[in-house]
C-alpha cells in the first residue's frame, strides 16, 4: 500500500510539475556554460594583442580613468597573469549591487568592447530561477525542486530492490518494445542521473527557502557569514517597500565574490590616498604572498584605515568561484590577513561556492559535462511519465469497457443470443470463454459472459443457447468456486429440453484417469436433462492450439458463421537462469530443487501467481533424434530464419514419425511442446523469481519434460522462456486478518510467496502446516522459516515428517491434533490456504476440515474466498 501510494503521487506531480522542471533543466544546463559561451563569443573583448611592454598596474588603470571618465566610481580592479588576457574594472551602478564589469585593453586602458550575450543569459537565468514573473514564479520553481527531491527519493524507492545487477540498472535494453521499453528507459535514465538531480535539487533550494538555507548550514556545520546575514534584513526591507523584482534580486548578496564592495558607501580617500594604496599593493603583495596566481583583484579603499583588500585566483582553481582574499596595510607594506581557498575546510568550499556545487563544476569539468547532461535530460522524463500515464489511461479504459460488456462490433438484432458459462481455477477458461466471445462477437452475435458459480437455474431455463468452456482441476474436480453449482444445480433434475449446448472440456493427459472429467460429466447431466449438443465435448490437453481450433471450427461449422482463428495468447518473456540448489540431498524421494531466474526485462507479479514455463528438449534427445532419422542439425528451415536443431527444441520428438520427403513435412507432424507450470515461492520485491521444482521420471527412466528442463539439462546462465499467469484464486487477501497456510513437498513454494508478502507488511497472525518426508532432509527453506518463527512473524508452525517415527504422520493428522486452535482462527476470520500433491495431501486435508469445521461451513469459505487451494 506505501508503495501504491508512492506511485500515486510519483506520477500525479510528474505530469503535473513535469513541464516546469523540463523548463528549469534546460535553462538550467544553458547557464551552467554561461562564462564559457561568452568568452567564446566574445574573444575580442577578452583577449588582447600582447605587445612588448608591462601591463598598466592598478594605479595606472586608475589614475587613467579618473582623467578620462571621472564620472567612474571605480570599486575594483582586475589584473590577469596571462599576457593576452584583458583587465577590467568594476564600476558602480544603481541598482546593480555588484556593480558592472567593463573588459579593458590592459596596455592603453582602452574600453573593449561590451559583452554580448548578457542579457540573454540573464533572461536565462531568471526563467530558470523564477520563470520570469517574479516572487510568484519563484514561489513555483522552488515548489517545483522539492517535487524534484521527492522524485528522486521516491524513484529509488518504487524501483528498488528488483535487481542489483549493474546491467539491469543501469543499460537500456532496446529488445524491449512498447510500453516496456518506455518505462525502461525513463527507469534506467533516471538511475543514471539520481545523484545530479540530487546534488541540483538540494542546492537548488538553497535560494528558494530561509528555512532550507539555515537548515544547510546548519548541517554542515559552518556559521552564516554576517555579510550574508545583513544582506538578507536588506532584501527584506526592500521587498517590503515594493523594489522591483530585478532590484531585488540584484541586491540579495548570496556568495562573497571579488565585486561585492558596496558601491552606494561613498569614498573618504583622496585621489592620492587611492593611488597610494594601490601602488603599495602592487609592488608590495605579489612579493610577500609568496605563490603564483592567474589574476588578481585590488579593491579600492574607501576609509582610511590604510587597509586595502585584495582577492585572487589560483593559477588552477578548483572552479570559477574559488578565490582567496586578503587584507593588506599599505602603509607598513605588509599582509595582515589571509585566507585561502585550499585551506578551507570541505564543509566551508561548499557552503561558500553554492553555485559551483549546484550547477557542478565545484566537482570537475568532467562531472560539470555530465551535471549539465543530466539537467538536459530532464524533458525525457516529462514526455515519457505522459506516455507511461496514457498508455495505463488507455488500458484502463480497455478493461473497463470489457467488464461493462462494451464492444466495438455492430450486432445483428435478429441474431440469438448466445451465454458463454467459463469454470475456471486459474484463469485458462475465463480466457478461452473471452476468446469465443469475441470470435462471436466479431460475426455480429449477441454474447454475454458470465462464471459458472454466478449460473442461475432461471438462467438455464431462459437461454437457448449456451456454451460451457469447463476447467478439471486435480484429479477430475470442479474448480473450486464451481462447488456451489455442482452441489446446488448438478444435483437437480431439470427440463432442459429448449436448450442447445456445447462443452470445451480443459484438462490435462499427464492425468489420464481424470483427464477433462468435469468437462465430460457437465456434459452428461446437460444430456440426461435433454438438452440438445450441438456436438460432442471437444477436449483440450493443456491449452493445446491445436485443440482449441477444433472448437472454434466446430463452432463455425454448426453456426454457419465465419469465425476468426483463436487461440489462448501466450507471450513468453526471456528469463535467465541463474541459481539452482538441491534442496533435499540424501532424501528419500527424489531430488528437490531451488531455481532461482531473473526477468530481462521489468517484471511484476503477486503471491499466489503462477509461472508457466516452456521448456526446451535437452542436446542429447535432439541429437539422438537427428542420428535416428539422419538430418543434418544445421540445415535451414522454411522461415529461413532458424536450424533444424533449433526448431526441433519446442517440438515433442516422443510421438511415432511416418515417413517425410521434406523438413516441412517432418516439423508438421510434430507436435509443440506443451507448457508447465509452476507455483512462485517469491515476490518480486526479493529480486528473483525463485521456484521450487522436483524431478518427475517416466516409465523410461527418463526425466520429466518441465523438471528435467529446469534441474538438469538447462544450463545457468542460459535464457528460460516463461510467463507470469495471474492466479486470482490463490492470492493474498490485502488486509491483516489471519491466514493458516497448508502444504507438503513442493507445494511450500506458492506458501512461501504468502509468508513473504505477510513478512513485508508486517502482517504477524500466520500459522504455517508443512509436510514432507524427513526433517534431516526434506525440510525446505528450514533457516528461513525458523527465522519467521523466531521474529514472531508466524506465530504458530506445525510440521509433519512422515518417515522421522514408526507410525507416519501427515499433515491432516496436525491439523486434527489443532483442531480446537483452528477453529478459533478461522472464528476470528482467518484465511485457509492449500497448496501442493491433490493426491493424497490435498484430498486428506479437505476431508479434515471438513469434519473439523463441517461440510457447510467450509462450503461457505469457499465460496466467500476464504479456503483457496493452488493444488495439481
Amino acid at each position: 500500500m506505501l508503495k501504491k501510494t508512492f506511485f500515486q503521487i510519483h506520477w500525479f506531480l510528474g505530469i503535473t510539475a513535469g513541464l516546469i522542471l523540463s523548463l528549469m533543466g534546460v535553462t538550467g544546463a544553458i547557464y551552467s556554460y554561461e562564462q564559457q559561451i561568452l568568452k567564446w563569443l566574445n574573444t575580442d573583448s577578452y583577449q588582447v594583442q600582447v605587445e612588448q611592454k608591462p601591463k598598466l598596474t592598478p594605479a595606472e588603470i586608475y589614475t587613467h580613468f579618473q582623467q578620462v571618465q571621472p564620472s567612474y566610481n571605480i570599486n575594483s580592479i582586475t589584473i590577469a597573469q596571462d599576457p593576452a588576457a584583458s583587465s577590467s574594472i568594476n564600476i558602480a551602478k544603481e541598482g546593480a549591487r555588484r556593480g558592472q564589469n567593463i573588459m579593458i585593453n590592459p596596455y592603453s586602458a582602452e574600453v573593449l568592447p561590451e559583452i554580448r550575450g548578457r542579457e540573454f543569459f540573464h533572461f536565462i537565468q531568471q526563467l530558470h530561477r523564477n520563470l520570469t514573473v517574479g516572487p510568484i514564479g519563484k514561489q513555483i520553481t522552488a515548489a517545483c525542486t522539492l517535487m524534484l527531491l521527492f522524485f528522486v527519493l521516491s524513484g529509488i524507492y518504487l524501483r528498488w530492490p528488483k535487481r542489483h545487477s549493474f546491467k539491469q540498472w543501469f543499460a537500456i535494453k532496446p529488445q524491449l518494445k512498447g510500453r516496456n521499453f518506455i518505462w525502461d528507459l525513463h527507469a534506467v535514465v533516471g538511475t543514471w542521473v539520481v545523484i545530479f538531480y540530487l546534488v541540483m535539487a538540494c542546492t537548488g533550494l538553497y535560494w528558494s527557502y530561509d528555512w532550507w538555507r539555515n537548515g544547510m548550514f546548519k548541517v554542515m556545520g559552518v556559521e552564516r557569514p554576517q555579510a550574508q546575514l545583513q544582506a538578507e534584513g536588506r532584501n527584506k526591507k526592500e521587498n517590503q517597500n515594493n523594489q522591483t523584482p530585478h532590484q531585488a534580486r540584484q541586491t540579495q548578496v548570496v556568495e562573497q565574490g571579488p565585486n561585492s564592495t558596496d558601491p552606494t558607501k561613498k569614498n573618504t580617500l583622496d585621489q592620492a590616498q587611492i593611488n597610494l594604496a594601490l601602488k603599495q599593493a602592487w609592488q608590495h603583495f605579489p612579493q610577500q604572498l609568496g605563490q603564483d596566481y592567474s589574476s588578481i583583484t585590488f579593491n579600492v579603499p574607501k576609509h582610511a584605515n590604510s587597509e586595502i583588500e585584495i582577492n585572487f585566483v589560483d593559477v588552477i582553481p578548483q572552479h570559477e568561484r574559488a578565490r582567496n582574499s586578503a587584507t593588506f596595510d599599505y602603509q607598513q607594506a605588509r599582509i595582515t590577513q589571509l585566507e585561502l581557498y585550499a585551506d578551507k575546510q570541505l564543509n566551508e568550499k561548499i557552503m561558500s561556492s553554492m553555485l559551483p556545487v549546484h550547477r557542478g563544476s565545484f566537482f570537475g569539468p568532467v562531472y560539470q559535462f555530465l551535471a549539465m547532461l543530466a539537467a538536459l535530460m530532464m524533458p525525457l522524463f516529462f514526455v515519457t511519465g505522459w506516455m507511461l500515464y496514457l498508455k495505463r489511461r488507455k488500458q484502463k479504459r480497455l478493461t473497463l469497457a470489457a467488464r461493462q460488456n462494451q464492444t466495438q462490433f455492430k450486432i445483428d438484432p435478429n441474431a440469438e443470443h448466445w451465454l458463454i458459462v467459463y469454470a475456471s481455477q486459474t484463469g485458462t477458461a475465463e480466457q478461452l470463454a473471452w476468446r469465443t466471445a469475441t470470435s462471436l462477437q466479431e460475426a455480429h452475435q449477441p454474447v454475454t459472459v458470465k462464471a459458472i458459480q454466478e449460473l442461475q437455474i432461471t438462467e438455464l431455463k431462459n437461454n437457448t443457447q449456451i456454451l460451457f468452456v469447463a476447467s478439471t482441476y486435480g484429479t477430475g474436480d470442479a474448480p473450486d468456486l464451481s462447488s456451489s453449482f455442482v452441489k446446488k444445480i448438478m444435483s437437480q433434475s431439470l427440463d432442459l429440453s429448449h436448450l442447445r449446448y456445447a462443452v470445451l472440456a480443459l484438462g490435462s493427459k499427464e492425468y489420464p484417469d481424470s483427464y477433462c472429467d468435469f468437462g465430460h460429466r457437465l456434459a452428461a447431466w446437460l444430456q440426461r436433462n435433454h438438452a440438445h449438443a450441438l456436438f460432442d465435448t471437444i477436449e483440450v490437453d493443456n491449452a493445446n492450439p491445436a485443440d482449441v481450433q477444433r472448437w472454434n471450427q466446430a463452432l463455425a461449422q454448426v453456426t454457419q458463421l465465419e469465425l476468426q482463428s483463436m487461440q489462448i495468447d501466450k507471450t513468453f518473456d526471456t528469463w535467465r537462469l541463474q541459481q539452482r540448489d538441491l534442496l533435499n540431498p540424501n532424501s528419500l524421494g527424489t531430488p528437490a530443487f531451488n531455481i532461482e531466474l531473473v526477468p530481462q526485462h521489468e517484471a511484476h507479479w503477486a503471491a499466489g501467481d503462477i509461472a508457466e514455463i516452456q521448456p526446451e528438449n535437452s542436446t542429447v534427445r535432439i541429437q539422438d533424434f537427428l542420428k535416428q532419422h539422419q538430418l543434418d542439425a544445421n540445415t535451414i528451415i522454411a522461415d529461413g530464419q532458424q536450424t533444424l536443431a533449433h526448431a526441433l527444441a519446442y517440438k515433442d520428438l516422443t510421438a511415432p514419425i511416418q515417413t517425410f520427403k521434406t523438413i516441412d513435412e517432418l516439423l508438421a507432424q510434430l507436435a509443440p511442446l506443451p507448457s508447465r507450470e509452476y507455483s512462485i515461492a517469491s515476490i518480486p520485491s526479493q529480486q528473483v523469481l525463485r521456484l521450487v521444482v522436483r524431478q518427475k521420471f517416466d516409465a523410461q527412466g527418463e526425466l520429466g519434460l518441465g523438471s528435467g528442463w529446469l534441474t538438469a539439462h538447462a544450463a545457468i546462465g542460459q535464457n528460460i522462456a516463461l510467463r507470469i499467469r495471474n492466479n486470482p484464486s490463490f492470492h493474498l487477501i490485502d488486509d491483516d486478518r489471519p491466514i493458516i497456510c497448508i502444504g507438503n513437498g513442493t507445494g511450500l513454494a506458492g506458501l512461501m510467496s504468502l509468508l513473504h508478502a505477510r513478512t513485508r507488511l508486517n502482517y504477524t497472525q500466520n500459522w504455517l502446516f508443512f509436510g514432507e518426508r524427513q526433517q534431516a532432509h526434506d525440510y525446505f527453506y528450514q533457516r528461513t522459516i525458523e527465522a519467521w518463527q523466531s521474529t514472531g512473524v508466524l506465530q504458530r508452525l506445525d510440521l509433519a515428517f512422515s518417515r522421522d517415527q514408526a507410525d507416519k504422520v501427515y499433515i491432516h493428522h496436525k491439523l486434527r491434533e489443532q483442531a480446537e486452535d483452528l477453529k478459533r482462527w478461522v472464528e476470528q476470520g482467518a484465511v485457509i490456504y492449500v497448496c501442493g500433491s491433490i493426491q493424497g495431501m490435498a484430498s486428506d486435508v479437505d476431508q479434515a476440515l471438513k469434519d473439523i469445521l463441517g461440510e457447510t461451513q467450509l462450503e461457505q469459505l469457499r465460496q466467500h474466498g476464504r479456503y483457496r487451494r493452488d493444488v495439481y
